[in-house]
């Protein structure tokens, strides 16, 4: 009996915090924030104003394992409860009134909230990645996405880093060794959208267009990365607000790189939070640069933070969009044959799923993300080459319009499109959004309206090997010139390294035996602009001329490449494998690539630096240890391959004791 009342109880609260949105509307938070990097824990002080719109005995926030102190309603003492997951406020709340609600706390955030660098070399910060409903673990707020409050933050620190978050920084108050940054939101939005960052960094600044103020961030020891990195974000911004319609609708937008991120980039209200993997110079831009993430997480502004998606079902309206924007912006960058070649990327992914039977309505609330993102992005395609591009363009204006800082469906967009092109959508949602497989066949068909993707498709040796030697020279595409060459590496001639960056780029990937009548053109490829490229020759150079192997060494000793230090992890590598390369140095090829296992470099870095130990099956104390303390990366990717790496040399003896003491000294 005991446990059917405790089952009724939890129910009928579970019941009251579901239907929390329709009795009390929470619309302002001032906070206040203090870190301690001792114990890692954050101290706040918070008041919340918030409006009764029924009677109600209680009101609540999320606010995961934190502890609270000086819990005030309207200025005097309340009865309140914290149950570890909530802190319930207890009255009787009269409708049609508002309240303010203040209270200190105490937490020691597991997530959303990380303190990067303080206990090892890398770089000290502080940054937040609250998606989804994690920003509780770090701020009593509400998980609720569709509860939407104006925030304001109040972050003290020392006066020697730099702090960032949501809003205009309206004033900076000194006092002795730290500093007060006060930052003021104008609008509304969901709590999983608040931000904050704390680091060393510098600033680029520009102004859009329409006026808004544009803050790019960067190391200072990056100087020379800002242009690449950040570069065409003003044309994309501009771009974005003419295409979409509508002005920005926040008062700025900042953009600021993190150390081991969890994902690419964040689309933080006012504030885009993205992995500083992505910071490149200009060789590095041709093989990996934030084009695309920029956008992606700009064009969220609109749509995910302006209006935000109602429950999991309609999620592709902000990611789908997202993702569809993000190409418009591209292809107003890099032209529309770049477009058309995205979209027949996406749609050979999402067939690939159709394939293997993990394919789901793109209403399914439990969609992948290539679902959500790609297929949500050709469904707007589709759409747009259905109604038209005045009837499309002027839907998404009105849809934006209709609901300012609000909530939306699916219908809510739909029906504007219906409005605006006078068309019945019945059955382009039943095959865009409903139907469970991707409509490939149709993608097929409108992808064919490219003159480009026609000839890519048209390009193909494995159907016609009589082309493929004309097709190697021919003045086609690189994206078919580079399928050519995957298909027949051991037709390329020297004419063919005459071609575009990337088409020598597909040489060094997809030709492992190089004849020797080729060796020179080869060769040729260590001193292109691209790390991807360098990286694969030199490989390919030390595996099929054992003779030249300090010459190619020599040749690429001071490149470092891409963020993740992919040509000089390699070299490190081959170096170590070359007896007769510098014996008296040895050691120090072996220490220097022990060290990126280091928790002081991004993960990146560790799992490649990890890769090629194991190649080399060097487990030093060194490296086990930084397995370890991998093993508990906040990172989950990461953690699961250090955790699996564990478990395999766990099998060893010879490491076997030496990972037990590790782990239990952690």
């Amino acid at each position: 009996m005991k446990y059917l009342l405790v089952s009724i109880f939890l129910f009928f609260v579970a019941t009251s915090y579901s239907q929390q949105l329709e009795n009390v509307d929470f619309t302002h938070a001032d906070v206040r924030l203090s870190f301690d990097l001792d114990s890692f824990k954050v101290h706040g002080l918070i008041n919340y104003q918030f409006k009764i719109l029924k009677d109600v005995d209680s009101v609540y926030l999320d606010a995961i394992a934190m502890n609270f102190d000086d819990v005030l309603l309207n200025g005097k003492k309340v009865t309140f409860r914290n149950d570890g997951k909530n802190l319930i406020i207890y009255s009787q709340f009269n409708a049609i009134q508002n309240y303010l609600l203040s209270f200190k706390y105490e937490a020691e955030p597991k997530k959303a909230l990380y303190f990067v660098g303080w206990e090892n070399e890398a770089p000290n910060q502080i940054w937040t990645q609250g998606q989804g409903k994690y920003t509780s673990n770090w701020l009593p707020s509400l998980d609720d996405t569709n509860d939407k409050i104006e925030f304001d933050l109040s972050i003290n620190f020392n006066s020697d880093y730099e702090v960032v978050a949501n809003g205009v920084l309206v004033d900076k108050e000194v006092n002795a060794e730290n500093t007060i940054w006060k930052f003021d939101m104008k609008e509304p939005m969901s709590s999983y959208l608040l931000a904050l960052v704390v680091g060393k960094y510098n600033v680029h600044k520009e102004t859009s267009k329409s006026g808004i103020p544009l803050e790019m961030y960067y190391y200072p020891e990056d100087s020379l990365k800002m242009e690449p990195t950040y570069r065409y974000s003003k044309q994309m911004f501009d771009f974005l607000e003419d295409e979409i319609g509508m002005l920005y609708p926040w008062q700025n937008y900042k953009q600021i790189p993190v150390h081991d991120f969890l994902y690419a980039g964040m689309e933080n209200t006012s504030a885009t939070i993205f992995s500083d993997g992505f910071v490149v110079d200009s060789i590095g831009f041709v093989d990996k640069n934030y084009v695309n993430v920029n956008a992606h997480e700009l064009a969220h502004q609109w749509f995910g933070d302006y209006v935000t998606a109602k429950s999991s079902e309609h999620h592709w309206l902000q990611e789908g969009f997202a993702t569809y924007y993000a190409l418009l912006a591209e292809k107003d960058v890099f032209g529309k044959n770049y477009y058309y070649w995205r979209l027949y990327e996406y749609a050979q992914e999402l067939m690939d799923q159709n394939r293997s039977g993990t394919s789901t309505s793109l209403l399914n609330p439990k969609s992948s993300s290539t679902t959500f993102y790609k297929r949500g992005a050709w469904a707007l395609h589709a759409l747009r080459e259905e109604v038209g591009d005045e009837a499309f363009t002027h839907a998404v204006k009105n849809y934006l319009k209709a609901h300012p800082f609000a909530i939306v469906e699916t219908t809510d967009f739909i029906s504007e499109v219906e409005k605006t092109s006078g068309k019945d959508l019945t059955q382009f949602v039943d095959i865009w959004l409903v139907q469970i497989g991707f409509p490939f066949e149709k993608a097929t068909e409108i992808l064919m309206q490219s003159a480009f993707i026609q000839e890519y498709d048209m390009v193909d040796c494995e159907l016609m090997t009589s082309k493929c030697d004309y097709y190697l020279t021919a003045p086609i595409s690189d994206q078919a010139k580079q399928k050519v060459i995957s298909q027949m590496p051991n037709k390329i001639t020297s004419k063919v390294f005459e071609g575009s960056l990337k088409t020598r780029q597909a040489i060094a990937q997809h030709v492992d035996k190089i004849p020797l009548n080729l060796k020179k053109d080869y060769e040729s490829l260590l001193k292109d602009q691209s790390y991807l490229t360098i990286e694969s020759a030199l490989f390919h150079l030390w595996i099929n001329f054992p003779e030249d192997r300090e010459v190619y060494l020599n040749e690429t000793k001071d490149i470092i490449g891409l963020s993740d230090k992919n040509v000089r992890q390699l070299w490190l590598a081959l170096a170590i494998s070359t007896p007769s390369y510098q014996p008296e140095v040895k050691m120090d090829f072996l220490n220097e690539l022990v060290g990126y296992s280091n928790p002081k470099y991004g993960f990146e870095v560790r799992l490649m630096a990890f890769n090629y130990l194991s190649s080399l099956s060097i487990f030093n104390d060194s490296v086990l240890s930084n397995l370890v303390e991998a093993s508990n990366h906040y990172n989950w990717r990461f953690k699961k391959y250090a955790k699996n790496m564990l478990e395999v040399l766990s099998d060893n003896p010879d490491y076997q004791e030496v990972i037990l003491k590790l782990q239990n000294s952690n």
